[in-house]
């Protein structure tokens, strides 16, 4: 299939939107400049005034893919619940976009804009179950990089070829998760 170049005229508009729509549909792995601008319908060139290079490009997409997510809210289920709901939301975050990984794990290449986002989610759950910020903080960072890091192993290594094991490595997930969130609540940590 061959895509359409830039067309002649007035070129159409780059805007922060569209290029995170057309990285996302490229998916980051696979992201190149010339690639979302084809997909844009402009040329790389024209990109390049509106991305500095590919790894500001990458990070776009990643905050976008993030500020997209739908984190769940707090709910009256219990905090074990809410943890058990937390990471399966984040999962299949990660599942449906590889490569975002690094950017929810490694601190320096987290934009602001998700830290900023992380830190109203870890209040809100502060706030929702009566905790101190500093726990709510852990309990959260401590679920979501153990869940991140597992689910970008499982995921990117499994592709699309299951075979037939996803529903037990699903299974499998889930226990692992519950199992971290009870030890996580059970530790007896004094907290400020």
């Amino acid at each position: 299939m061959t895509r359409p170049g830039p067309r002649p005229g007035r070129p159409r508009t780059i805007t922060r939107e569209r290029i995170a729509d057309a990285g996302i549909a490229m998916g980051l792995p696979s992201l190149t400049f010339v690639g979302i601008a084809a997909l844009l319908g402009v040329s790389h060139m024209a990109l390049y005034k509106h991305v500095a290079n590919l790894a500001a490009l990458k990070l776009l997409v990643a905050e976008e893919i993030f500020v997209r997510w739908e984190m769940p809210a707090a709910g009256d289920d219990g905090l074990d619940a809410y943890l058990v709901r937390f990471s399966a939301s984040l999962r299949t975050l990660v599942k449906a976009h590889p490569g975002l990984a690094p950017y929810l794990l490694r601190r320096k290449a987290t934009p602001p804009a998700m830290l900023a986002r992380i830190d109203a989610h870890h209040e809100h759950v502060a706030h929702a179950y009566a905790l101190p910020k500093a726990r709510a903080r852990w309990l959260l960072s401590t679920v979501a990089l153990h869940c991140v890091a597992l689910a970008d192993t499982v995921y990117a290594q499994a592709g699309d070829e299951w075979d037939g094991e996803e529903a037990g490595i699903e299974a499998e997930f889930d226990l692992g998760m519950r199992a971290l969130i009870v030890g996580a609540l059970a530790l007896p940590i004094a907290w400020p």
